[in-house]
């Protein structure tokens, strides 16, 4: 990631599903960052393998939960306008959702 999250778009920018909880986010994402770069420190030291894989697969589940938050958070507020605004958009913010969720099943 090389962008700084502190330097992301503040909510006020749009009105997205997760606006609401966008410090929760930030702190949750402050807390995976000091986790990732704790596993470099490890492998800059010669750490145990598993012991390194066990910190990468809590960096996963960590992500996947920040994944799945804001997606139902997309699908509660931004696919629902659309679909209270038309039958295209609506189909359009499914489909955009549909696709989100294949890549992060990948």
């Amino acid at each position: 990631m090389n962008q700084n999250i502190d330097s992301l778009p503040s909510a006020d920018v749009a009105d997205y599903g997760y606006s609401s909880e966008k410090e929760a986010y930030l702190r949750r994402l402050k807390r995976i960052e000091g986790q990732v770069r704790g596993i470099a420190r490890m492998v800059g030291e010669d750490a145990y393998c598993i012991d390194i894989l066990t910190q990468v697969a809590a960096v996963n589940k960590a992500l996947h939960a920040v994944s799945l938050g804001l997606l139902e958070e997309h699908i509660g507020h931004c696919v629902v306008n659309a679909v209270a605004a038309s039958d295209e958009a609506g189909e359009a913010k499914v489909k955009e959702a549909t696709d989100a969720i294949g890549r992060l099943l990948r």
